[in-house]
């Protein structure tokens, strides 16, 4: 994850995605938390956030490097 994100007030450090792009559909930012690893939408960072614990997480990433 890169670029971190900011002007949202948010105690989080969020980081979008290398491969979200201002024109593109898919724009998601991580944070890391010390128990959780938060998910969202970059166009809508006031909006819903997804909180996974850290084995949820590892989970999901190898999950999806697979698919």
């Amino acid at each position: 994850m890169t670029n971190p994100s900011t002007g949202n007030g948010s105690a989080l450090e969020w980081f979008k995605s290398s491969y979200s792009t201002n024109e593109g559909p898919e724009c998601v930012e991580v944070a890391f938390a010390p128990e959780t690893i938060h998910v969202r939408d970059s166009k809508r960072t006031q909006g819903p956030q997804l909180a996974f614990s850290a084995q949820q997480w590892t989970d999901f990433v190898s999950y999806a490097a697979d698919h």
